[in-house]
């Protein structure tokens, strides 16, 4: 394919990701941001006033950037999970593998679909929490850098969990099992520092502890001590899983219900 014919083939499949989500946003957009918000002021107001400070700063903006990552990774997760398995299931996704679209394409095409739903929430969110304290960026470049491959890197996980599962229960079991409880104990709610140093140990072993500390230290300014080993990390291992997802493309003996 010519270079015009990948931008339109690309296009077609992000439009259409979009209108998906958008055209019901009161299933999608508006129930991401009514949780947040009470996480706001259930956290942020009633037990922050009681928690005083966290790592130096008030709790309700300890808390901001952990919500804000919590929106962004779950939403650009399942909104690829549930769309690429929608079209495995209904075998439509069949159409745009004979077609001479390149696999890059289309996972690109599904990833910016699940990227836009999870920047977009994460965005809301974001607006949400200024109601309730102000925030003075640290560094936007980080910030802006962090949350875009933050949501790349759940977008792709999304798209190979949908590869692999087989009925719409499939597509919930990782979110419910590995996802949820990663993100609590990711550092959303609470500075590691408060645990004892066998679970500060443990904690590093969470990928999500990394790129909220990471958010956090380019939203807030604190906490990033090791800033540099989570950019790395998240740059390799979205890597790694955009590779894996292209095999998968390309091998294609999965992509049928």
């Amino acid at each position: 394919m010519q270079l015009a014919q990948q931008w339109v083939a690309l296009s077609t499949i992000v439009r259409k990701e979009v209108k998906r989500f958008s055209r019901i946003w009161v299933q999608t957009l508006l129930p991401p941001v009514i949780t947040m918000s009470l996480y706001f002021v259930i956290f942020g107001k009633l037990i922050g006033s009681r928690v005083g400070t966290m790592d130096g700063i008030p709790y309700m903006q300890f808390v901001v950037p952990g919500l804000i990552m919590m929106a962004v990774l779950t939403n650009s997760y399942s909104n690829v999970t549930s769309s690429f398995f929608s079209a495995k299931f209904q075998r439509s996704i069949e159409e745009i593998l004979v077609s001479p679209t390149p696999n890059v394409i289309i996972l690109l095409g599904y990833c910016l679909g699940g990227m836009a739903r999870g920047l977009s929430v994460g965005l809301l969110v974001t607006v949400v929490s200024l109601l309730f304290t102000d925030i003075h960026v640290h560094s936007w470049p980080l910030t802006i850098t962090i949350v875009i491959l933050t949501s790349l890197f759940f977008s792709l996980a999304g798209f190979i969990n949908a590869v692999y599962a087989n009925t719409f229960d499939d597509i919930s079991i990782v979110p419910t099992f590995v996802l949820t409880p990663l993100t609590y104990l990711g550092g959303v709610f609470y500075s590691v520092s408060v645990l004892p140093e066998f679970w500060q140990w443990v904690s590093q072993l969470n990928p999500i502890l990394h790129m909220v500390g990471a958010f956090r230290y380019g939203l807030l300014g604190t906490g990033g001590e090791h800033i540099g080993y989570a950019f790395a990390g998240l740059l390799l291992f979205t890597a790694v899983l955009f590779t894996v997802s292209l095999y998968l493309l390309k091998n294609g003996s999965r992509l049928r219900a």
